[in-house]
């Protein structure tokens, strides 16, 4: 089974790609990770995508293709591939059905995490994580029990991530919103689009996830 999970930063996309790998043997097919661990080979196409990244230009739709099709390859036909930021276009949508049916595969649902926008605010802008062991921490949600001292190394400091705040993350939302825009309606027509609530609990999530596919 192949599917696209979607959902703006702070959705819990992660979190529940890593779920799906874990519990259903699926492999995740992130276009960042991918791209990072293309540029560390040596070879061709590792070169050109580190030139690319080395002067801040864009990497093409060619190339990500390519990328994909490599991994699909390698992988399995019984391992279903968890699509993480691509396709971000309609015409980066039709490549990705095009890769799929050279490898005998297709697309069996476009999973969205729906989220209010204010209360993800507050989850993103609100967390925090220790210094030293990396534990997160969150104002509203999950504080440690005695205040300033981390629950699981007991250190005192504690950092944030810079870009955690109201501005960057409202941004975030409108280019995500701007980027998968063009892509849902295709689906929607093909009647495989499912939205999940990203802002409940984490095992609630999941489960409307294995709900959604197990249909």
């Amino acid at each position: 089974m192949d599917i696209i999970l979607l959902g703006p930063p702070g959705a819990g996309k992660g979190t529940q790609a890593q779920r799906l790998v874990e519990h259903h043997g699926m492999r995740q097919l992130s276009t960042g990770d991918m791209l990072r661990e293309t540029r560390k080979a040596d070879t061709e196409l590792g070169r050109k995508v580190a030139d690319i990244m080395d002067t801040g230009g864009l990497v093409s739709d060619e190339i990500v293709s390519a990328m994909i099709d490599a991994k699909l390859a390698d992988m399995g036909p019984d391992v279903g591939a968890i699509f993480d930021g691509y396709p971000r276009t309609a015409a980066q949508a039709d490549q990705l059905d095009d890769i799929l049916a050279k490898h005998g595969r297709k697309l069996d649902h476009v999973i969205e995490l729906h989220v209010n926008e204010d209360a993800l605010v507050e989850r993103i802008t609100g967390r925090y994580t220790c210094a030293n062991c990396g534990e997160g921490y969150h104002d509203v949600f999950k504080q440690p029990a005695e205040a300033g001292v981390c629950d699981k190394c007991g250190s005192t400091e504690f950092k944030r991530r810079p870009d955690d705040n109201e501005e960057t993350v409202r941004k975030r939302m409108q280019e995500y919103r701007g980027k998968t825009a063009p892509i849902l309606p295709g689906y929607e027509e093909r009647g495989i689009v499912s939205r999940v609530d990203g802002m409940a609990s984490i095992e609630d999530v999941t489960s409307a996830i294995d709900a959604v596919l197990t249909r």
